[in-house]
């Protein structure tokens, strides 16, 4: 009788978290795409303002127009093309804090777990003074003295979401330095850098993953409060959290213009969460495998 590799080995993903984490897996993948072709898709310029044709309602109500799917804001710039480009902004910025936050973070886990001693109680200090810092008062200081940008909104969260990949790091290093295959790269002559980087960094890489899919939905969504607070990227770039702020005096009249951008805010960072959950019980279940 066949018998499937799943159930020889005993492991087994539940059906509803399977799903879910599908579902994410669509919903960031998704994300990428429109991201990466937004200069493609879009069926109109985002930037251009027509104020004849502004709070134009989406194709769901009354008064819609065939050309505008989603409407037009309160500039009569077309809806659809400025979420389009908003994913983008969105997606770079996640992407660009976790590569930031994760080599200063993962660098400073990976040298205080495997070393010890005082360079690991300079590490400990470091990520308790990163834990003692106001998060979201830090970026709105930052970013008000020194200007708001794409670039400037990026490297702030860059250098402040660090801590977690700071922490696994550290964890996941001090379990794999004492086994076997670390003592016997020592006995072989491999350099301190070459244990690191191809012995220890592999090895842990997969708890890594995971704290990258929640660095990345919490600076998408910290981005859209600095945007939407006025210091996060500045107009007339089609951020999501810019949109919503923009749309906060028409939600009374034309509720889309602020229902929209908050919907596709709250499926891509859950997308991102969905995905994060699923690769962590997946991974989680090959290491105990």
């Amino acid at each position: 009788m066949f018998v499937s590799t799943a159930a020889r080995t005993g492991w087994r993903l539940p059906p509803v978290r399977h799903l879910a984490t599908l579902l994410g897996a669509l919903i960031v993948g998704v994300a990428v795409v429109v991201a990466l072709l937004a200069p493609y898709v879009v069926p109109h310029d985002p930037f251009l303002q027509d104020l004849n044709q502004r709070l134009i309602p989406p194709m769901w109500m009354d008064g819609s127009q065939p050309e505008h799917l989603l409407g037009t804001d309160q500039l009569g710039r077309d809806y659809l093309s400025r979420l389009i480009y908003g994913t983008r902004i969105s997606m770079l910025i996640g992407v660009m804090t976790v590569v930031m936050s994760g080599l200063i973070g993962i660098t400073l886990g990976i040298l205080g777990g495997f070393y010890g001693g005082r360079m690991d109680d300079l590490v400990m200090f470091l990520i308790t003074c990163r834990l003692a810092i106001p998060l979201i008062l830090v970026a709105l200081t930052v970013v008000a003295l020194v200007g708001s940008s794409l670039t400037v909104v990026s490297l702030t969260l860059g250098l402040l979401l660090w801590d977690r990949f700071a922490v696994v790091a550290r964890t996941t290093t001090m379990q794999v330095r004492t086994l076997d295959y670390i003592a016997a790269a020592k006995a072989a002559g491999a350099s301190r850098l070459h244990i690191l980087l191809r012995e220890v960094l592999p090895n842990i890489v997969v708890h890594l993953i995971v704290v990258a899919t929640l660095e990345m939905a919490l600076a998408i969504l910290l981005e859209a409060a600095l945007s939407f607070l006025g210091l996060g990227v500045p107009p007339p770039l089609p951020s999501w959290g810019l949109m919503i702020a923009e749309a906060k005096d028409y939600m009374f009249f034309s509720p889309w213009v602020i229902m929209i951008p908050g919907i596709a805010l709250f499926v891509l960072v859950m997308g991102i969460n969905l995905l994060g959950d699923g690769l962590r019980d997946l991974l989680g279940a090959d290491l105990k495998r």
